[in-house]
């Protein structure tokens, strides 16, 4: 075959694939229309399902983002307005209704019979504390108060609320009741079992960080490991503390010498801070690290002890 009709063929090969590409282009687009004028003469939902399947034919659906998670918020604790309302019932009085105790007691909650104590019968209230609430249903609480008189006798109250989830409307919805007080929970043994002889370097060093730190004689950068910022206790409540004894939870915080640089111990201390009122049983927990010989203070804690003051 001669070689220009071969390359005649060759280049007519391409051009007819696309001819015929470009037919089935022209067929789908013919059949899309006439699927769409059927659809508009059909009505409104043949011709929502037409545009649905047409626009399928031409791309793939985009992925639906994912919804944005909604977070639940935390429903208001209404105890502040029922330890109001109780401390206010408490101290009014059925006989004297025009009292300012009577009418805030009266203005929380309208539907409230007040109390009719006899003169001189109850020793006087001194304060009164929430101290437990729980939410029986979706706003619904009921709130434990403590009320404390002037005998030293504490009685519990249990006053039923009702509050929105933002607290912005509550309202106290029956009259209070006295309940028993909550049962003494078992104390955990103290984790602090390695004892500190009083005359130990780890000792001496938080016993006098402590007098710095609440007596404000001193500075309290020289007891601190490098980095860590610390201020004293100011104005400084007391004259002086004395440590009365110092429990560790690691061995390496009793066992004489400083031990290489870098050893982490954490201690428990108890103290005794004196003023002129008097003298009074304080406890801290302290993380100590070893460096050049010597201990110095990386943390410092209290209120989470656990264990009794020595006796």
């Amino acid at each position: 075959m001669p070689s220009g009709k071969k390359s005649s063929r060759g280049e007519a090969a391409p051009a007819i694939a696309a001819g015929i590409e470009l037919e089935k282009m022209r067929r789908r687009v013919r059949l899309s229309r006439l699927a769409l004028f059927t659809a508009i003469a059909a009505g409104p939902v043949a011709l929502a399902v037409a545009v649905t399947s047409g626009s399928a034919t031409a791309e793939a659906a985009a992925p639906s983002a994912p919804a944005p998670a909604r977070t639940a918020a935390a429903a208001a604790d209404p105890a502040g307005y029922a330890q109001v309302f109780l401390d206010a019932w408490l101290r009014s009085s059925a006989d004297e209704t025009g009292s300012v105790q009577a009418r805030l007691a009266q203005s929380l909650a309208p539907d409230i019979a007040l109390p009719d104590p006899a003169a001189g019968a109850q020793s006087k209230l001194r304060s009164v504390t929430a101290v437990r609430s729980t939410q029986r249903a979706e706003g619904a609480w009921a709130v434990t108060v403590a009320a404390q008189y002037a005998n030293n006798k504490v009685r519990y109250f249990a006053v039923p609320v009702t509050a929105d989830a933002r607290g912005a409307s509550i309202a106290v919805t029956g009259t209070p009741g006295v309940v028993a007080g909550p049962a003494r929970a078992v104390v955990p043994r103290s984790p602090y079992t390695v004892t500190v002889p009083s005359d130990d370097a780890l000792a001496s060093t938080v016993g006098e960080f402590l007098g710095v730190y609440l007596t404000g004689t001193g500075e309290v950068d020289r007891y601190l490991a490098p980095g860590v910022k610390l201020a004293p206790v100011s104005p400084a409540p007391y004259t002086a503390v004395t440590v009365r004894e110092v429990s560790a939870l690691e061995e390496a915080a009793a066992a004489g010498p400083v031990p290489a640089d870098g050893t982490k111990v954490r201690v428990l201390v108890q103290a005794e801070a004196h003023d002129e009122a008097g003298r009074w049983p304080l406890a801290y927990e302290f993380t100590l690290t070893a460096r050049s010989g010597r201990w110095d203070v990386a943390a410092l804690e209290s209120g989470t002890a656990q264990g009794g003051s020595p006796r």
